[in-house]
């Protein structure tokens, strides 16, 4: 599974917070040294959307390696925080510990529709992408679900154009094959729809792709430098050239505006949303939003993922599909 490759793998080419989804830096182009302070920039905006702080209790979906938990203990929440990955679960739980916060922190092993409970606030970044589509309204019922009165979800999440999303749905491509297979990056409308009918409302969006595009660049730069020590554990040259061209062609996705990367908002809808027929992937929306933003938001470490950029088919290569885990 993409996650479970190896934790050196992905700690040859991260920065130390061992954040694997988009960065929000204070300018552009960005400079490898300011990775670490804009990756904790990203969480700490996320944070602040989510309304965390002392005693909050908080349900983070996708561990990734630990950051976001790790931030939200410092605020003094209380997080519960679930992964499908034992390697990220593992080093997580090495990190959280070595910070002092595991009488604040609970890593679980377990699908995110298998926890209980009410939570002030729900975290996931850059989960929704790995779900796929056929469980997009199981994912949006256990935002809702998981939620105590007046409680707020945080949502970091990649999106593409809507009919740029119904085409990806009907096709194979080589990211699907060969990085994520059964995901699928979902459209702004389509998180808009599924979070409506699961009860949810959108009370602030922020879109900022450029720095997506920065982070794929300086990971793949990173990757490139790293290459014989990449090798040394075990992964070959053509491993090496397929997981640049993951990186490359991602990176691409954003610096054409095929791909934006979004930080949402959701809380409860006073009045639930009536059912609207769907298409293939997802609830078709009646109108289309004005055109995502590219700036960076006002206002998360990673749980998941990096981006995946699913638009167009490419030459395969012979490596055997990875299952992502967010």
């Amino acid at each position: 599974r993409h996650y479970d490759l190896s934790n050196e793998l992905f700690e040859e080419f991260l920065d130390p917070t061992m954040t694997y989804s988009s960065a929000v830096f204070g300018s552009l182009p960005a400079r490898p040294e300011e990775l670490p302070a804009a990756q904790t920039r990203k969480i700490d905006r996320l944070l602040d959307l989510a309304g965390v702080g002392e005693g909050t209790r908080l349900l983070e979906i996708g561990t990734g390696w630990g950051e976001l938990a790790l931030r939200a203990a410092a605020r003094g929440a209380h997080v519960t925080t679930i992964t499908l990955s034992t390697e990220q679960r593992d080093l997580a739980l090495r990190r959280i510990a070595d910070a002092g916060h595991a009488d604040r922190v609970d890593v679980r092993l377990c699908d995110y529709r298998e926890v209980e409970g009410a939570y002030d606030a729900v975290v996931s970044v850059e989960m929704i992408e790995a779900v796929g589509a056929e469980f997009w309204p199981a994912y949006f019922a256990t935002l809702r679900d998981r939620l105590a009165p007046g409680g707020t979800v945080a949502l970091q999440a990649i999106t593409m154009p809507h009919e740029r999303m119904l085409n990806t749905s009907r096709t194979h491509t080589w990211i699907s094959k060969y990085v994520f297979p059964g995901g699928l990056i979902p459209s702004r409308e389509a998180v808009v729809r599924e979070a409506a009918r699961a009860g949810l409302k959108v009370t602030a969006d922020h879109g900022y792709g450029e720095h997506y595009a920065e982070t794929l660049r300086l990971w793949r730069e990173r990757f490139a430098e790293r290459a014989a020590e990449v090798r040394q554990l075990g992964f070959d040259t053509v491993f090496q050239r397929m997981w640049e061209l993951y990186l490359a062609y991602s990176e691409a996705g954003f610096r054409a505006r095929y791909l934006d990367v979004r930080q949402i908002r959701l809380a409860a809808a006073t009045v639930p949303a009536q059912a609207a027929p769907r298409d293939d992937a997802a609830a078709e929306p009646a109108g289309r939003p004005d055109a995502p933003s590219v700036t960076a938001p006002a206002g998360a470490a990673s749980t998941g993922g990096a981006a995946p950029a699913t638009g167009g088919d490419l030459p395969s290569t012979t490596l055997p599909a990875q299952q992502g885990a967010r």
